[in-house]
C-alpha cells in the first residue's frame, strides 16, 4: 500500500513550513555570523573570520559528500539489484507496506535520508577546522622521536590528521553496511524465512565488499596505532611507550596489520566465490587475534614479566619520558644552585641591604580591591576587579613595583533611574583612570583595631588629572603615572554593550567625570550603527527593540561589544590558549592590557600528559580558571595587547622559533607581528605568565630528577605547597586544600647583582611540609624566562630541614604576640585577614614575610594592612611595620633599609590599646585597679601560654589562651568604664 497523494496546496504549505523551520534553525548563526564579520574587521582581523568560516564550510561540505555520498551509494546499490520476484512468506507479507511505500516515493528515500544524514555529518565535522589547517600547514620541530625517528611535526601536525580522516571513512563504511543491509532486507535480498535464511548474490557481494573494506580499514588503523603507543597512559607514572608496549603491543599492532589485510581479502573472494564460510572464517580469526595477540598477551607479559622488575624495565621509557617532558614544557635549561637554607643574616647584614628588604612587598592584591573600590573607586558605577595586577615602574629614576589596576565601568553598580536603557548603553559607558599604589608603602601603621591607617599610598591618574598627583585620599603627595588617555572603553568588567558618538543634540552624551556628561567617543574602536540594516541586525542580536527606534542612535554612532580583553585576544587568536589574568599597563601614554598566549599540544611524543585546569588552579580569585583541557605541550610564544581607548588588538611573537607558532603564522598571515615589533616600553611591562609558571612547577616538582631510578621511586619528588594562608591551610592533615600561587616580588635572588621582578615559589618535601627549594622565573627583559631553583639538602645528605609556608604559618599563629593581638582583633566587629605568604632568600637561609589586614564586619567596610609577621630560621617578628618585626628578629638596625610608612603613625582613638614590640601586654595606667589587675592577669596568660608552647603541652595552652581571652575581654571592660569619650567610627564603614 503506498502512500496518499499529496494535493498541490498541500506541498505548497509544507514547503513553506520547511522554509520557515530552516530559517528559525539557521537565522540564529546567519546573524552571529554577520555580527562576528563586523566584529573581525572593526579589529582588521577579517582574514580570520575569511579563513576560519572558508575551511569551516569547506570540511561541512566534504564530510556531508562523503558521509551521504556513500550513504546514497550503497542505497542506489541495493536497489539497482534488488530481486525482480520477491516470495512472500505467509498470507501477509509484513514488509509490503514498507517496501510499497520506499518504491511510491523512492527519491524521498534514496535522496533524502542520504541529505539528511550528510547535513547531520557536516555540521559534526566542521569545528575539526583547526586539524585540517596544522595539516596543510604544518612546519618541521628539527627534532626525532627516539623510537621511530620520525620528527615531531609528523605526531603533532600529521598523524591526529590521517587518524581523523581515518575516522570519518569508519563512520562512512559501516553507515553503507547498515543501509545496504537494511536495504537488502526490505527489497527480499535477504530473507529470514527457513533455515538458515537465504541471501541473495548481489546482496553478499554488496555486504562482503563493505565488511572488506571495513577491515581494511582496520588494518589501516593499526599501522597508525603504532606511533600513538608514544603517547601512551600504561603506566600511571609517566607518559609514553613503556616496556610492554615497545615489546608486546608493538608487535602485535604489526601481527594484527597483517591479519586484517589478509581478513580484507578473504571477504573480497567471499564476495565472489559464494562461500560465506571464507569471510565467516576471516571474522572469527580477526576477533581471537585481536584478543590473544592485542590484549592477553601484553597483559601477561606486564604481569609476570615487567611489574617484578619495573624499574629496570621501565628505565628506557623514563629517561625517555623525562626528556621529551623537559622539551616539551620548557624545562630543559634551568638553572639549579644549592642553597643552606639556614643563614645567619644578622641586623648588619639586613641593614645593608638595598635590594631585596626595601622592595618586600606589604600590599596583596587579592585582597585590597574593596579598599581600592572604597576610597580611590569614586561614584557607584566604577569598580576595580576582585585581584589587583602587579607590574614594575620606573618614577622619579627609581624602579619599583606597584599594585596596579584600571579603574573600569560596572554597570552592575547602577541603581534607580541609572539602569534604564539610555543611561545604562548609552550615558555610563567608559571607565576612568589608572590607579597605581607602591606596593612596599602604606601610609601610617595601624594602632589599634579602630585607628586609621594600614592604607595604600595610591594615585589615580584620570580625566581631571592625568599626571596622577595629588589624588590619593591618604596622601597627597602619592606619585602618579601619567596617562594621557584614561578613559576605558575595554577591560575586564565590561560586559555589556555601549552605543557611543552619535550627533550632539541626538547622543545624551557620556559621563566622563563629576559634573560632566557631554563627552562623546572619538576613537577608532566599535562598529557603526547608524544605518538601518545594523540596526535591525542588533536589535535582533540582543533582543532590544530601542536599539531600533532610539532617536539618540544618529550619524557616527557605534556599537562596543565583545569589550573584555581576553575575549577579544581569543576570538582574533582561538588557536591560542588564553592566560587567565590580564593586566593592564601603561606603554606610550595609554592604558594597555597584556595577554599571555600559549599555543598547546596534546600529542608531544613522550611528554608528560597535564590537566590544565588542574595545573593551574590555586587560592587566587578573579582570574579566569582554565578548562581542564589534557595537554603535554606549551609555549608562551605570543603576547597580546588590547587598547583600552579603542579595543586595538596586536599579537606580538615572543618566541620566534616556536613550530606551533610558524604554523598558524602561515595559516594567518601577517596576523601575528614579529618580536623585532615590539617596543622597549611595552617589553618593560612583560611578565612572565602566572599559568605557565604553575604548569611548569608541577612537572618540576618530579623532573628536576635525571636519573630514571631515582625518578622510579619518587622519594625525592617535591611537592606545591598548600596555601596556609587560606581557611584549613595549616592543617597537616588537611585535604583537597588549593596549592598556594606564585607571587611576583622585586627582589635579588642569589647570583644576581641587581633585583628584578620575578615569579616566585617555594617547594616542599614530598607529603611533608619542609622546605625542598625555591623556584624563580625572571620577567627581566635581559634574562626573560630564565627558570633559577635553589636546591635545599636533603635530610638523607645530612641537611638541615628548613620550614616551609605551612610550618611557618602555624608558628605565625602560635607566637604570643600574635595571639594576643589576634584575641584583641578578632572580636565581634572587626576580622582578620591573612595576606599573601611570600618567601624570599636571604643571606643563605630564608626570609618570611606576611601583612595581616583588619576588616570592619559591616557592609561598606574594606580591609587595612594591620601587622606584619615575619620569621627567619626560628626566630618570629610580629609588629605594626615591617620595619619593627625586622627589628624583633635581628635586632637593632635591621629596619634602616626597610621602607617605611610615608606618614607618622596617629595616636590610638579607640578603647583597644595599642601593641607593643616590647612589652605584650597592655600598658597599667597606675590608677585604675580594675584595668590593672586585668593587665596584670594578661601578662600572666601570655607568660603561662609562652612555657605550655615550650614544653608541647597542648591542654595547658588551651587553658592559657582561655585564661588570655578572659583577662583580655576585662581589661576591655574596664578600659571602656574609664573612658570619658566616644570612640570613632571605624574606618571605611
Amino acid at each position: 500500500m503506498s502512500l496518499p497523494k499529496l494535493s498541490r496546496r498541500s506541498r505548497i504549505l509544507l514547503i513553506i513550513a520547511a522554509i520557515i523551520v530552516l530559517v528559525l534553525l539557521l537565522g540564529a548563526r546567519l546573524l552571529d555570523t554577520y555580527v562576528d564579520w563586523l566584529w573581525f574587521g572593526e579589529v582588521g582581523a577579517r582574514q580570520v573570520f575569511s579563513t576560519m568560516l572558508f575551511t569551516r564550510v569547506a570540511l561541512f561540505f566534504a564530510i556531508a559528500l562523503l558521509i551521504g555520498g556513500s550513504l546514497a551509494l550503497s542505497l542506489w546499490i541495493a536497489y539497482r539489484t534488488r530481486p525482480v520476484f520477491v516470495p512472500v512468506s505467509g498470507a501477509d507479507d509484513p514488509l509490503s507496506r514498507y517496501r510499497s511505500a520506499v518504491v511510491g516515493r523512492i527519491r524521498l528515500f534514496g535522496i533524502g535520508i542520504p541529505v539528511v544524514a550528510g547535513l547531520i555529518a557536516g555540521a559534526a565535522g566542521e569545528g575539526d577546522w583547526q586539524r585540517i589547517q596544522l595539516f596543510l600547514n604544518g612546519t618541521s620541530f628539527g627534532t626525532t622521536d627516539p623510537e621511530f625517528g620520525n620528527d615531531i611535526g609528523f605526531y603533532t601536525f600529521t598523524l591526529p590528521f590521517y587518524e581523523w580522516l581515518l575516522g570519518w571513512l569508519f563512520v562512512a563504511v559501516t553507515i553503507a553496511f547498515i543501509a545496504g543491509l537494511i536495504a537488502h532486507y526490505l527489497f527480499g535480498g535477504i530473507r529470514l524465512a527457513g533455515r538458515g535464511g537465504q541471501l541473495a548474490g548481489p546482496a553478499r557481494v554488496q555486504l562482503a565488499v563493505t565488511a572488506g573494506i571495513f577491515v581494511l580499514l582496520k588494518a589501516l588503523e593499526y599501522f597508525f596505532d603504532r606511533y600513538d603507543l608514544l603517547l601512551s597512559g600504561r603506566n600511571p607514572l609517566f607518559s609514553g611507550a613503556t616496556y610492554t608496549d615497545l615489546n608486546a603491543v608493538l608487535p602485535a599492532k604489526l601481527i594484527l596489520l597483517c591479519i586484517s589485510a589478509i581478513c580484507a581479502l578473504a571477504f573480497f573472494a567471499g564476495a565472489f566465490l559464494r562461500n560465506i564460510q571464507l569471510p565467516a572464517i576471516a571474522l572469527v580469526l580477526l576477533i581471537l587475534s585481536g584478543i590473544i595477540v592485542g590484549a592477553a598477551w601484553p597483559t601477561v607479559l606486564e604481569q609476570f614479566s615487567v611489574k617484578p622488575n619495573a624499574n629496570q624495565k621501565e628505565a628506557l621509557s623514563i629517561s625517555r619520558n623525562m626528556a621529551a617532558t623537559k622539551t616539551a614544557f620548557g624545562l630543559d635549561n634551568v638553572q639549579y644552585q644549592d642553597y643552606q637554607g639556614t643563614g645567619q643574616a644578622t641586623a648588619d647584614k639586613i641593614s645593608a641591604d638595598t635590594a631585596t628588604v626595601p622592595n618586600i612587598r606589604l600590599l596583596d592584591p587579592n585582597v585590597l580591591a574593596p579598599t581600592f573600590t572604597q576610597r580611590i573607586g569614586g561614584e557607584n558605577f566604577y569598580a576595580f576587579p576582585t585581584k589587583l595586577d602587579i607590574d614594575r615602574y620606573t618614577v622619579d629614576g627609581k624602579t619599583q613595583d606597584y599594585i596596579v589596576s584600571a579603574r573600569e565601568i560596572n554597570t552592575a553598580n547602577l541603581t534607580g533611574n541609572q539602569t534604564n536603557w539610555i543611561n545604562r548603553h548609552m550615558v555610563y559607558t567608559h571607565g576612568n583612570g589608572f590607579v597605581a599604589a607602591q606596593a612596599n608603602t602604606i601610609d601610617r601603621a595601624v594602632s589599634d583595631a579602630n585607628s586609621d591607617g594600614g592604607y595604600p599610598v595610591a594615585a589615580i591618574s584620570d580625566t581631571q588629572n592625568p599626571t596622577g598627583a595629588g589624588l590619593d585620599p591618604s596622601n597627597r603627595s602619592a606619585p602618579g603615572i601619567p596617562v594621557d588617555q584614561p578613559r576605558i572603553y575595554y577591560g575586564e568588567l565590561t560586559n555589556d554593550y555601549a552605543i557611543v558618538g552619535g550627533q550632539p543634540g541626538k547622543a545624551p552624551g557620556e559621563h566622563d567625570s563629576p559634573g560632566r556628561n557631554d563627552y562623546r567617543y572619538d576613537g577608532a574602536g566599535g562598529v557603526p550603527i547608524d544605518n538601518w540594516f545594523n540596526r535591525l541586525a542588533f536589535a535582533a542580536k540582543y533582543g532590544e527593540r530601542n536599539i531600533l527606534f532610539s532617536d539618540a542612535i544618529s550619524d557616527g554612532s557605534k556599537i562596543m561589544y565583545n569589550r573584555d580583553p581576553r575575549d577579544r585576544v581569543q576570538k582574533v587568536a582561538p588557536w591560542l590558549t588564553v592566560d587567565g589574568d590580564p593586566y593592564p599597563a601603561v606603554v606610550g601614554g595609554k592604558i594597555t592590557w597584556v595577554v599571555d598566549g600559549y599555543t598547546t599540544l596534546n600529542n608531544f611524543p613522550y611528554s608528560q600528559q597535564t590537566q590544565l585546569g588542574e595545573a593551574t588552579a590555586d587560592t587566587l580569585s578573579g582570574t579566569a580558571k582554565q578548562a581542564n583541557n589534557s595537554i603535554n605541550y606549551i609555549r608562551n610564544s605570543v603576547k597580546a595587547t588590547v587598547d583600552a581607548f579603542d579595543g586595538t588588538v596586536t599579537l606580538y611573537s615572543v618566541n620566534d622559533n616556536d613550530p606551533v607558532l610558524k604554523a598558524w603564522e602561515q595559516v594567518f598571515p601577517g596576523i601575528v607581528k614579529p618580536s623585532s615589533a615590539i617596543s622597549p616600553e611595552l617589553k618593560a611591562h612583560f611578565r612572565y605568565p602566572e599559568d605557565l609558571f604553575k604548569v611548569q612547577r608541577e612537572l618540576l616538582a618530579k623532573y628536576h630528577v635525571s636519573d630514571p631510578q631515582e625518578f622510579y621511586t619518587t622519594n625525592t619528588f617535591w611537592n606545591v605547597p598548600q596555601d596556609p594562608t587560606q581557611e584549613g591551610g595549616t592543617n597537616l592533615d588537611a585535604s583537597g586544600l588549593q596549592p598556594q600561587p606564585g607571587y611576583y616580588v622585586l627582589a635579588e635572588a642569589p647570583g644576581q647583582n641587581r633585583p628584578t621582578f620575578q615569579l616566585t615559589s617555594p617547594l616542599t618535601v614530598l607529603q611533608r611540609q619542609y622546605l625542598a627549594a625555591w623556584m624563580s622565573v625572571s620577567s627581566d627583559p635581559a634574562d626573560y624566562g630564565t627558570i633559577r631553583v635553589l636546591r635545599l639538602p636533603t635530610s638523607a645528605t645530612g641537611g638541615v630541614q628548613v620550614d616551609g609556608p605551612v610550618q611557618v604559618q602555624n608558628k605565625f599563629q602560635s607566637d604570643s604576640r600574635f595571639v594576643q593581638q589576634r584575641t584583641l582583633f578578632s572580636n565581634q566587629s572587626v576580622a582578620p585577614i591573612f595576606g599573601n605568604l611570600i618567601t624570599l632568600p636571604m643571606e643563605g637561609g630564608f626570609l618570611y614575610v606576611e601583612p595581616v589586614y583588619i576588616q570592619q564586619k559591616n557592609q561598606n567596610s574594606y580591609p587595612q594592612l594591620a601587622s606584619v609577621l615575619v620569621a627567619y630560621g626560628s626566630k618570629i617578628g610580629f609588629a605594626p611595620t615591617l620595619g619593627e618585626a625586622l627589628k624583633q628578629v635581628f635586632g637593632d638596625g635591621a629596619n634602616q633599609s626597610t621602607t617605611p610608612p610615608t606618614e607618622p603613625s596617629t595616636p590610638p582613638t579607640s578603647s583597644t590599646p595599642p601593641p607593643s614590640s616590647t612589652n605584650p601586654a597592655p600598658p597599667a595606667s597606675g590608677t585604675n585597679p580594675d584595668l590593672d589587675k586585668a593587665v596584670a592577669d594578661i601578662q600572666a596568660a601570655l607568660d603561662q601560654l609562652r612555657q605550655a608552647q615550650q614544653s608541647g603541652d597542648f591542654a595547658a595552652q588551651g587553658q592559657a589562651l582561655s585564661a588570655l581571652q578572659k583577662a583580655t575581654q576585662e581589661y576591655q571592660a574596664a578600659k571602656a568604664g574609664a573612658s570619658q569619650t566616644t570612640p570613632p567610627p571605624a574606618p571605611g564603614g
